[in-house]
């Protein structure tokens, strides 16, 4: 897809998660983008952990222009998830060192930049500064996470991102909610409804 001039994709990741914040990336691939680079662009769900790993170190080492955002906790509280996403989207195109003069958003829904946005429906798997996009942002959850973990242990997050597997489950039930769960979210507010019930 060519809309002309530089162009960023963008893409999020971290809207099902119980706990931890939602975390974008936008990336403009530079216009002679190398083919073994190329070649490790995917959909970042559709890659092994050492692949997305391996791609994220050679966007890094690119010529590559990266802007990461997250909208934190309190945000998808304040928001909800659909709008926590919009602004983490808007703060990672911010982020960017060069402002493009469009974007290619995954999805049916985009934040408003201030330039032209082209929705794409299953973009991580069509245009590859999408793709590049989901690989940063999925690599800086899941590092952040693994970080979280540490400090939490008990919920399984290391492992499940955040996301509700019977680990986390079985922890939230066991240990109750921390800082950084989403209150809103229907498991963490059966947990905290019946904390204030006992």
């Amino acid at each position: 897809m060519s809309l002309g001039g530089l162009v960023a994709g963008i893409d999020e990741v971290g809207r099902g998660p119980l706990a931890g914040p939602v975390v974008a990336a936008a990336v403009i691939l530079p216009p002679d983008l190398p083919t073994g680079l190329a070649s490790l662009l995917n959909d970042s769900k559709k890659l092994r952990p050492a692949a997305r790993d391996t791609a994220f170190a050679a966007l890094l080492g690119s010529e590559a222009v990266i802007g990461i955002g997250a909208a934190s906790v309190a945000d998808i509280g304040r928001l909800n998830i659909l709008w926590a996403s919009m602004l983490a989207m808007q703060r990672a195109f911010r982020r960017l060192r060069v402002q493009p003069g469009a974007a290619l958003v995954d999805g049916n829904r985009a934040p408003d930049l201030g330039c032209h946005v082209q929705c794409v429906v299953g973009g991580d798997g069509r245009e590859l500064s999408i793709a590049a996009a989901s690989i940063i942002a999925k690599v800086v959850r899941d590092r952040l996470m693994r970080r979280l973990d540490a400090r939490h242990p008990g919920y399984g997050w290391a492992e499940n991102a955040g996301y509700g597997t019977p680990v986390h489950l079985e922890g939230l039930g066991r240990l109750g909610a921390t800082p950084h769960h989403r209150r809103d979210f229907a498991p963490v507010a059966a947990v905290l409804a019946r904390g204030r019930s006992d």
